[in-house]
């Protein structure tokens, strides 16, 4: 099947890399029609509210105004009946796309408007009178659990409690799991350690806002371009909210600037249909930078407590977490992610986990890189390294003792196959920088991560072209670099160079059904269909060249990007290339096209382990991270820049979390922050040069040994960053963000 190794494992050029640096590439908010009319969303200024009457006869008596929607106009799910679109409940979901009854947090959409123009359209949102009856609320999630508090939904019930409750409660679930004996585990434990930790929600920090225009034609057939992390999602869930067919509805992909997995749910596309519908006219939406801060889904904020127990030897011998996370509005945290994640990387015998999801008045969250891990991670990995301390271990040694492997039962449920994280900490012993001098007045942490990686449903056509050269369609975004591993893998089987592959992704009716980009799973699932179509055109050449010689297909072999007659017995014939069977496909049977559809199964998990030095300004309480190296098991590095670049991101979200941003709320329930100047991700002047090494342990259920790479690097940081100021300051700080104020005063607290 050609030179082993001959694409992948390279570090080939980006298909889509001139048109990015040049500017030519279309994003969501790039994308205009003739007559296009311009929308926008009118928010709710208050944090709980009864909406009483919506009145919006003067915004719809101002010139240029076409159309005017509120929640009657778009499909009111029961409340007591899940519908699902992939992962997600569109009784929730819609309701934070629109608000019905109550608007549920300050930012919660409750009307929209077209016009023909943007100006118009924000004078017409100021003309929108809505009575609100102001009700009490609640932000934080301990505050949000307790039998007094604020009840935002009258029919939620928490579910996961037996008996059921019959009284509405802000616990949306309680979700666990038990592995062997945790009372008897404790009890041989020599020493015991128990910490509560706290988190902010944070925002996945994309650079483009979201942004779509919809065009609905007289028939009822729309287009929709947008920007998001899988078009047939927006597609599916902008019809079950709307009531569309899924037939009538073609979804466009523009290119993505960022999503982290704050792009896997809709919040424009559905008002976008329901506006052009109702005005006959095409509609573009853009946010805010404000809007994406208030409206848009940052991850949880939690409050959580860790206990570890081990022997002197450094074996753990039991485990225990309670999660509470903010779902936001609606139900939907990732507590249940965090409760598998958190003791993933250890061979413990007696572990417990509970999880609680919680309901409050802050925007519906979403997914973000790795959701649960990372505010899992900051709890155990800082306990793990409280426990080696009081040991008198190095942590990295107590990790190694402790270390899951090949044949490791994780505590939430599966058994681990050959997974990479002993390598890692092998990996990172070894690494200059972990003998390197500590920084003088600086710190050093440790810490690991896991992130499971998932397959699912990917689709990809592979055709030749007359020429020889060969299209790759495929039905997922590309946010990490997918496109540039797909022509490495099919560049790699067909024997060919990787400039005469070209890679698309396709529309909804173009490719079959293919699920969200996320999970760290494209690579992995549509490598798979990529790879499976790729070896289904070689065997069509491999036909063809048969029929031209008049021998057994058998009889043909495929090396090198030619077809090889297999052996003397085949016949003297001369190698026929791609491009050779390509010009005479008419005559041996038409167009050399394969089309695979998968499930695909055997995605295996992720392992990091990061080392970080920090200095700290004892008079300011800032903390500089000086140097970083992240170690990663990539299963095989297919594109080794993107994987590299993967981690570098992972890292610098990771240390953006831990030391500055949060959401900052004031006593009116009002976010303080929303917007970079205020909300501090970090710049390249805040970061060292983040050094990456990839350890590679094949992953046996992909052709190529594909791991996913993207989520597991933001897992480690916080507690990293947490354990280097622990040993710079002999302190030990449990709440997010480390901010300058925070460190401060645990400084002047010890004094």
């Amino acid at each position: 099947m050609g030179e082993a190794n001959l694409w992948v494992g390279q570090r080939t050029i980006r298909p889509d890399g001139e048109e990015k640096v040049t500017g030519k590439a279309r994003f969501g908010a790039d994308f205009s029609q003739p007559g296009m009319l311009w929308g926008k969303v009118l928010r709710s200024p208050h944090p709980h509210a009864r909406i009483l009457s919506i009145d919006a006869s003067r915004a719809e008596a101002l010139a240029g105004v076409k159309a005017v929607i509120t929640g009657a106009d778009l499909v009111d799910f029961p409340v007591d009946t899940p519908v699902q679109v992939g992962p997600a409940d569109m009784r929730f979901v819609s309701r934070n796309v629109m608000a019905r009854d109550k608007a549920l947090y300050a930012g919660h959409a409750v009307a929209a408007v077209a016009a023909t123009s943007a100006q118009a359209a924000s004078e017409a949102l100021e003309l929108i009178d809505v009575e609100y009856d102001e009700l009490p609320w609640v932000i934080d999630v301990e505050d949000a659990m307790k039998p007094d508090a604020p009840v935002l939904h009258d029919f939620l019930r928490t579910d996961g409690i037996e008996p059921p409750p019959d009284t509405p409660s802000n616990i949306a679930s309680r979700t666990g799991f038990t592995l062997g004996d945790v009372e008897a585990g404790f009890a041989e434990a020599d020493v015991v350690i128990e910490q509560s930790f706290r988190t902010r929600p944070v925002h996945q920090g994309y650079i483009e806002p979201h942004a779509c225009l919809v065009s609905v034609g007289g028939d009822g057939r729309a287009t929709i371009w947008s920007s998001s992390q899988g078009h047939f999602m927006v597609r599916n869930a902008t019809a079950k909210m709307t009531g569309a067919r899924l037939s009538d509805i073609r979804a466009i992909p523009a290119e993505i600037g960022g999503g982290f997995g704050g792009k896997t749910i809709v919040y424009l596309e559905p008002l976008a249909y329901a506006l052009s519908r109702r005005s006959g006219a095409p509609v573009k939406m853009v946010m805010t930078r404000e809007e994406v801060f208030r409206a848009t889904g940052p991850t949880s904020g939690s409050s959580n407590t860790v206990r570890i127990g081990a022997k002197r030897d450094g074996t753990i011998v039991a485990a225990e977490a309670t999660f509470r996370f903010q779902a936001g509005a609606f139900p939907g945290s990732p507590v249940r992610a965090a409760s598998n994640c958190a003791f993933a990387p250890y061979n413990i015998p007696n572990v417990s986990v509970v999880g609680y999801d919680v309901v409050m008045n802050r925007p519906k969250c979403n997914a973000y890189r790795a959701p649960g891990s990372p505010i899992a991670a900051f709890g155990v990995e800082s306990v793990i390294d409280e426990l080696a301390e009081t040991l008198g271990m190095d942590p990295i040694a107590l990790r190694e003792k402790n270390a899951a492997q090949e044949g490791t039962r994780a505590a939430y449920g599966p058994t681990f196959r050959r997974i990479g994280f002993q390598e890692t900490l092998e990996a990172a012993k070894a690494h200059p920088h972990y003998s390197a001098p500590v920084p003088e007045g600086g710190g050093r942490g440790i810490a690991s991560g896991f992130w499971f990686n998932v397959g699912g449903e990917s689709s990809a056509q592979v055709a030749i072209n007359e020429d020889g050269t060969v299209a790759i369609t495929t039905g997922h975004p590309d946010i990490g670099g997918s496109r540039a591993s797909m022509v490495n893998m099919a560049a790699e089987i067909l024997g060919i160079h990787y400039r005469n592959v070209s890679v698309l992704v396709g529309d909804t009716s173009s490719i079959g059904y293919s699920a969200t980009t996320g999970g760290s799973r494209v690579t992995f699932a549509s490598g798979t269909a990529v790879t499976e179509a790729t070896r289904a055109v070689v065997q069509h050449l491999r036909e063809r060249a048969a029929i031209l010689w008049d021998i057994d297909p058998e009889a043909v072999e495929w090396q090198d990007g030619h077809a090889h007659p297999a052996g003397a017995n085949a016949g003297d014939f001369e190698p026929l290339s791609l491009a050779e069977l390509a010009a005479k496909a008419s005559q041996t049977g038409g167009p050399i096209v394969a089309q695979v559809s998968v499930n695909a199964q055997g995605a295996a998990p992720a392992f990091a382990t990061h080392i970080c030095d920090v200095a700290v300004d004892r008079e300011t309480g800032k903390v500089d991270v000086v140097r970083y190296t992240a170690v990663q098991d990539a299963g095989r590095a297919i594109h080794p820049d993107y994987v590299e670049g993967q981690i570098q991101g992972g890292v610098a979200q990771g240390i953006g979390w831990a030391l500055n941003e949060e959401y900052i709320y004031d006593d009116n329930g009002q976010l303080e922050n929303p917007g970079f100047l205020d909300y501090r991700i970090p710049v390249a002047s805040d970061l060292p040069m983040i050094e990456t090494e990839v350890v590679e342990v094949p992953n046996d259920a992909h052709p190529f040994g594909v791991r996913g790479v993207g989520e597991v690097p933001i897992a480690p940081p916080m507690a990293a960053v947490a354990n280097a100021i622990h040993n710079a300051l002999g302190l030990r700080l449990r709440e997010l963000p480390m901010s300058p104020p925070k460190v401060l005063a645990a400084i002047g607290g010890r004094s």
